[in-house]
């Protein structure tokens, strides 16, 4: 897709993964993008990476941890700073993590509900206010999960922080419609990151989720290329409040 020429996106979690699949498909369809990540060496090798990946792409990244309220504003007024607007924000920095629900305590729960719930409402709030502040709408995006429809054995911390995503976009998508501020949701399936490579040690899982997705395999980043790019453009003005599945069929079959 093409199309987001003179567009400026912001990617949380932008560096690797689901994230820079995203940022890909956005500086192909013409914007500038902006990576929040806490890793400034990764960041710096997806900058480099996308510029290569479209020649003449613009691509900067600011040190985030997106939990920390502070370091968000900051990120927003750096960016706002270095390229003058934001357009769409993708909340798509999260973490995960297995633990029998027995055995979990509070500090992990708040963990990862920090990250996936925290973050993602600090960043789209950050965007939110600036796209209403400059009266010319925008698009917001937070990153879900089928595990917010299936049930997530000892990953309940996480299902919880993606399930309640989906609340904050719905009402996120009513509230700033009178804004032209669009927000929807995607919710991946299983997807080849990092986040799942502990699972690949158990090949049993990995041939049971295969078999599951009716196009028998795993989702790539580079799948949710266009997603984004789709989701940021400013002449979509009618679709918001949405949960979007790319899962393959997983969830169908």
């Amino acid at each position: 897709m093409t199309g987001l020429d003179g567009q400026v996106a912001v990617v949380t979690g932008g560096n690797r993964g689901i994230g820079l699949g995203f940022a890909e498909g956005l500086v192909a369809a013409g914007a500038r993008v902006a990576i929040w990540a806490r890793d400034t060496g990764r960041n710096a090798e997806a900058c480099q990476h996308l510029k290569e990946f479209a020649p003449g792409a613009q691509a900067v990244a600011y040190a985030c941890d997106v939990s920390d309220e502070d370091q968000v504003e900051a990120a927003m007024a750096a960016t706002l700073a270095d390229l003058g607007r934001v357009d769409s924000l993708f909340a798509n920095a999260g973490v995960g993590g297995t633990t029998p629900f027995l055995e979990m305590s509070l500090d992990e729960w708040r963990r990862v509900m920090a990250v996936n719930l925290d973050g993602a409402f600090l960043s789209l709030r950050a965007a939110a206010r600036h796209m209403v502040e400059r009266g010319e709408g925008g698009a917001l995006a937070a990153v879900s999960s089928v595990s917010a429809i299936h049930g997530a054995p000892r990953m309940e911390h996480y299902a919880a922080s993606k399930t309640a995503l989906l609340g904050l976009v719905r009402g996120l998508a009513v509230e700033l419609a009178r804004h032209r501020v669009r927000c929807n949701a995607v919710l991946p399936g299983w997807m080849d990151t990092e986040m799942i490579e502990p699972g690949k040690e158990n090949p049993r899982w990995v041939e049971a989720t295969v078999k599951r997705t009716p196009v028998r395999r795993w989702g790539q980043p580079s799948d949710l290329r266009d997603i984004a790019a789709y989701l940021a453009d400013p002449a979509l003005v009618f679709h918001t409040g949405d949960s979007i599945v790319i899962d393959g069929g997983y969830s169908i079959f």
